[in-house]
C-alpha cells in the first residue's frame, strides 16, 4: 500500500490530460535541445516519468520530443542521472516505433547497458537479439578503459539469453566462456580499497586491504567465491558474484555439446572413475576447450562453496545466503554431470557426505530437494539406489514443513517435473499422496495451478477411492493442520475430566475420543480403511473452524480437483470400480462437511459425473439396487441434496431396463417403483403445518418421469400411474398447491402429469418413447426441454387431445 502522500502524485499524474502533458514536454524539449541537463531538467524528467508510468494506458509524445530524449542518452557528456532517466522513460513506452535506437555506435558499457535495456523492452528478438548479442560479446571482449566494466552488461547478456537462446554462435559463446573462467576463478583473494572520504588525516595503514574472510571469520586460503566476507569488493570479485548468478542459465544454453571424456561403449563404471580421477589431477585444464574448462572451474567453485556452507556463518544473513548457495551449487553441479558424465563418480561420493550431513537438519530441508534431483538423474550412470532418499522425502518433508510456501511450491515443482519416473520405479510416490495434500491442504490458492498438473499422477485404480475420500475432506484436513500448528503435544494420560465431550474442535485434538480420527485424516502415507463413520463426527466439530480463511479457500478449490480427479477416473475405470464410485458417491453425498455453499458446489459435480458413470456402465443400476433403494426412498436426502438425489432418480428411469441389463427382473422395477411411488406421495401431500418442507417442482416432476418410464417396462404398473398422475392433475391446481408452488410451477407439474398420462394411453408408444435403445439413449432429458424426450411427449400428448391445429389437412 501507498502511502498518502504516494496516492496524491499518482493521482495528480494520471488526471494529466494531454494537452497539458504536450506543453509539458516541449518545456523539456527546449531543456534537451540546448543541452541544458541541470536540476531543473531532471526534475522536469522524473515527474515525466511518474506521469507515464502511473497510467495504464501509453501515453502519446510527439516524435521530435522521442528523437531529443533519444539524443541526449546517447549524448556523451550528460550525466548519468539524465541518461538513467531518458532511458527509464523511452522503456515505459516501449513498444513504440518512435524509438528507434541501435546498439551498434555504442561503446561505453553503461551507455550500452541503458541503450539495451530499451531495446529489450522494445523486444529485442530475431536479428535484434542477434545484433545486440554481437555487440555486447564484442565490448566484452575488448580492453576496457579506465573506469570502466563489463559488470553492467553480464544482466544484460542473461536477458538476451532468456529471450532467445540462439543469439551467440560459437565462436561468440567461446569469447564468453574464457571471460566467465577468468571472472569465475582468478579473482581477488585481498578486499578492495574503501573510498577516501577526503580526510587529511588518513595514514597509510588504514589504505592497505585486508584479506578476504570466511563466513565463520577464518582467513580466506583458497579462491574467491560469493561466500567469501570482505567489508569492500573489488571489481573483479563483483564480477566473480555476478559470474555466478548467471551461471546456471548460461550453462542450460550454451554448455552442452563438447567431448564427453568417457567413452561409454568401451569403458565401465570403474575405468570411467578411474580415468575422471586421471583427468581431474594430471590434465592441465587450460588445454582444455573454452566450454570444457568452464564446466570444470565451475564444477570447482561449486565444489568450494558446497565446502564453505558447512562452515558456521557468524551472522544470520551470511547462514541464509549459505543456503541459497548450496542449492545453487548442487543444481550447477547436476547441470555439469548431465553434460559430462565423468564429473559423476567424482560429485557422487562428494554429495553423499553432504546429504548425510543435512538429512536430520531442519533448517537444510531446501537443500534435500537438488540432492534428491541430482540422484534421480544419476543414479542408473552410478548404479546407486536412491529409494531410501525418495522414502525421506516423501515422508517427512510434506509432513513437517507443509506450512512453509517457498518449499511446498518448490516440492510440487520437484514432483511434478519428476512425475513419471516416480509413477514408474518410486513406489513410495504413490503411497504418499496423503503427504502430498497437506501442501495443497495449507497452501490452496498459491499451489493449485501446480497440483492440477501433477495430480494425475497420484490416480490410479488401487488409489482412486481413497483419492476421492481425502478429496471430499480436504477442508477437514486443512482445519486439523492449523490446529496441529497451534496445538501442544498431546499428553499420554488423561484425567477425568479430559474425557467429558469436547467444547470445540481444539480440545477434540487432544481428546482420547477423537485422536484415532485426527491421526487417519493427518496420516503420511495412503491406508484403506473403513473411515466414514468415525470422521462423520470429527466433520462435525471441526465445523467451528470453517469460517478460518484457510479453511475457506481450500473449499473453493475442492470442486476443481473433484472436476479433475473423476475426469481422469472415467479413462481407465471398468465395472468393479465403478461400482465402488457409485456406492461412495452415494454414502459421502450426505457426509461432507457442514457448510452449505460447498455442499451444494460438491453436489453440483458428483451429480454430473454419476451420470457418466451411468452411462459407462449401465448395468451399474441393477448391480447397486439395494443401496439405490434405500437411498431414493429416503426423503430427507432430498431437502439435503436435492441436486444429486434428483440425477439419482433420473439414472434409475433411464437405465433400469432389460435393455441395458439382461439381468433386469420385472420384481426390481416393480420394488423401485413402490419405493419411489410412496416417497412421491409422501411429499406432495400438503399438511396445514408450517414445517412441511417445499420440495423443487423439478424433483416432483422427475419422479413423475421416472414411475412412467418404469411403468412403461412394467405394463400392469399402468392403471396405477395413470391413476395417479390423474389425481396429480387436480392436487395442482388446488388453492393448497398454488399458494405453495405458485401459479407458474404448478403450471409446469400439470402440464407434465397430462403429457405422462396422455403417452401412457398408447402403452407401445410410451415403452418407444420412454425406453430408448443405449445407442440413442441421451442423459439429458431430465435438464434440457428442447430435447427428444419432452418433444415426444408433447407431440403425443398434443396427437390424443386431437388437437386441429397440430394435425395436418
Amino acid at each position: 500500500m501507498y502511502s498518502t502522500g504516494a496516492e496524491n502524485f499518482l493521482r495528480q499524474a494520471r488526471e494529466i490530460q494531454d494537452a497539458e502533458l504536450q506543453k509539458f514536454c516541449l518545456r523539456i524539449s527546449g531543456f534537451l535541445q540546448n543541452q541544458d541537463l541541470g536540476s531543473e531538467t531532471v526534475d522536469c524528467l522524473r515527474r515525466l516519468h511518474l506521469i507515464i508510468s502511473a497510467t495504464k494506458y501509453p501515453r502519446q509524445l510527439e516524435r521530435e520530443f522521442v528523437e531529443y530524449l533519444q539524443a541526449t542518452l546517447c549524448l556523451p557528456k550528460s550525466p548519468e542521472q539524465v541518461q538513467v532517466l531518458c532511458a527509464a522513460i523511452l522503456r515505459e513506452m516501449s513498444p513504440c516505433d518512435l524509438v528507434t535506437l541501435s546498439c551498434d555506435p555504442v561503446l561505453d558499457t553503461k551507455l550500452l547497458s541503458l541503450v539495451s535495456s530499451v531495446l529489450l523492452a522494445k523486444g529485442a528478438k530475431g536479428n535484434a537479439a542477434l545484433t545486440l548479442g554481437a555487440r555486447i560479446v564484442k565490448v566484452v571482449e575488448a580492453r576496457q578503459p579506465e573506469g570502466q566494466s563489463p559488470r553492467l552488461l553480464l544482466p544484460v547478456l542473461s536477458k538476451v539469453t532468456s529471450l532467445c537462446p540462439a543469439s551467440l554462435n560459437e565462436d561468440q559463446a567461446n569469447v564468453i566462456n574464457k571471460k566467465l573462467v577468468d571472472w569465475l576463478r582468478y579473482a581477488s583473494i585481498h578486499q578492495g580499497i574503501a573510498q577516501s572520504s577526503g580526510g587529511f588525516f588518513l595514514s597509510p595503514r588504514t589504505k592497505q586491504p585486508g584479506p578476504i574472510t570466511e563466513v565463520d571469520g577464518a582467513i580466506a586460503t583458497d579462491f574467491f567465491t560469493v561466500l567469501s566476507m570482505g567489508h569492500h569488493y573489488t571489481e573483479d570479485q563483483w564480477l566473480n558474484m555476478q559470474t555466478f548468478s548467471m551461471l546456471r542459465k548460461w550453462l542450460l544454453c550454451y554448455g552442452s555439446g563438447g567431448i564427453s571424456r568417457v567413452d561409454s561403449d568401451d569403458k565401465s563404471d570403474l575405468e570411467g572413475s578411474v580415468m575422471s580421477m586421471v583427468s581431474a589431477t594430471s590434465t592441465s585444464s587450460r588445454l582444455l576447450p573454452p566450454k570444457e574448462r568452464l564446466r570444470e572451474k565451475a564444477y570447482e567453485y561449486c565444489q568450494r562453496l558446497i565446502e564453505q556452507s558447512n562452515r558456521k556463518a557468524l551472522k544470520k544473513a551470511d547462514a541464509d545466503l549459505q543456503k541459497a548457495c548450496l542449492i545453487e551449487a548442487i543444481t550447477i553441479m547436476d547441470i555439469v554431470c548431465r553434460q559430462d558424465s565423468s564429473y559423476v563418480y567424482r560429485a557422487l561420493p562428494f554429495l553423499k557426505i553432504v546429504h548425510g550431513r543435512i538429512c536430520g537438519d531442519p533448517a537444510q530441508t531446501r537443500v534435500l530437494l537438488p540432492l534428491a534431483q541430482f540422484f534421480l538423474n544419476h543414479s542408473e550412470t552410478a548404479a546407486i539406489d536412491s529409494e531410501s532418499v525418495y522414502r525421506a522425502l516423501f515422508s517427512k518433508i510434506p509432513a513437517e514443513h507443509f506450512h512453509h510456501p517457498i518449499l511446498a511450491f518448490e516440492f510440487i515443482q520437484f514432483c511434478k517435473h519428476n512425475a513419471r519416473f516416480f509413477t514408474q520405479n518410486v513406489g513410495v510416490f504413490q503411497k504418499s499422496f496423503p503427504n502430498l495434500f497437506k501442501f495443497l491442504a495449507w497452501n490452496s490458492p498459491e499451489l493449485i495451478s501446480e497440483f492440477l498438473e501433477l495430480f494425475p499422477a497420484m490416480i490410479c485404480p488401487e488409489t482412486t477411492i481413497e483419492l476421492l475420500h481425502l478429496l471430499l475432506d480436504l477442508p477437514c484436513l486443512t482445519a486439523a493442520l492449523d490446529i496441529q500448528l497451534r496445538s501442544s503435544p498431546a499428553p499420554e494420560k488423561f484425567t477425568g475430566a479430559s474425557l467429558l465431550p469436547p467444547a470445540n474442535s481444539t480440545e477434540a485434538f487432544s481428546h482420547p475420543h477423537y485422536r484415532s480420527m485426527f491421526q487417519y485424516l493427518l496420516r503420511g502415507e495412503s491406508r484403506n480403511a473403513d473411515h466414514a463413520e468415525g470422521l462423520n463426527m470429527l466433520r462435525q466439530i471441526l465445523v467451528d473452524m470453517s469460517s478460518c480463511p484457510r479453511v475457506v479457500q481450500c473449499m473453493q478449490t475442492v470442486p476443481v480437483l473433484l472436476q479433475l480427479f473423476l475426469k481422469e477416473v472415467v479413462e481407465f475405470a471398468d465395472g468393479p470400480l465403478i461400482n465402488q464410485l457409485a456406492l461412495v458417491l452415494l454414502e459421502r453425498s450426505g457426509q461432507l462437511y457442514d457448510v452449505p455453499k460447498f455442499k451444494t458446489e460438491v453436489h453440483r459435480v458428483l451429480s454430473c459425473h454419476l451420470l457418466k458413470l451411468c452411462k459407462m456402465h449401465p448395468s451399474l443400476i441393477v448391480e447397486q439396487s439395494k443401496e439405490l433403494l434405500e437411498f431414493s426412498g429416503t426423503a430427507t436426502n432430498i431437502q439435503n441434496k436435492e441436486t444429486f438425489f434428483t440425477h439419482v432418480v433420473w439414472c434409475i428411469g433411464e437405465y433400469l431396463s432389460v435393455s441395458y441389463d439382461k439381468r433386469c427382473t420385472v420384481e426390481q422395477i416393480n420394488k423401485f417403483f413402490e419405493v419411489l411411488e410412496a416417497l412421491l406421495f409422501e411429499i406432495t401431500q400438503l399438511r396445514a403445518s408450517a414445517n412441511v418442507p417445499k420440495f423443487s417442482p423439478r424433483v416432483i416432476t422427475v419422479l413423475m418421469t421416472t414411475l412412467t418410464k418404469l411403468a412403461s417396462r412394467s405394463q400392469d404398473l399402468i392403471p396405477r400411474v395413470s391413476l395417479y398422475l390423474s389425481k396429480m392433475r387436480s392436487c395442482v391446481q388446488s388453492a393448497a398447491m398454488i399458494s405453495v408452488y405458485g401459479e407458474e410451477d404448478s403450471e409446469e407439474i400439470y402440464i407434465r402429469a397430462t403429457e405422462l398420462m396422455n403417452l401412457l394411453k398408447m402403452p407401445s408408444v410410451a415403452q418407444f418413447v420412454l425406453t430408448q435403445s443405449a445407442e440413442v439413449a441421451s442423459p439429458r432429458f431430465h435438464r434440457d426441454a428442447c430435447v427428444s424426450l419432452p418433444l415426444a411427449t408433447r407431440t403425443a400428448s398434443r396427437l390424443l387431445e386431437r388437437d386441429t391445429s397440430f394435425i395436418p389437412a
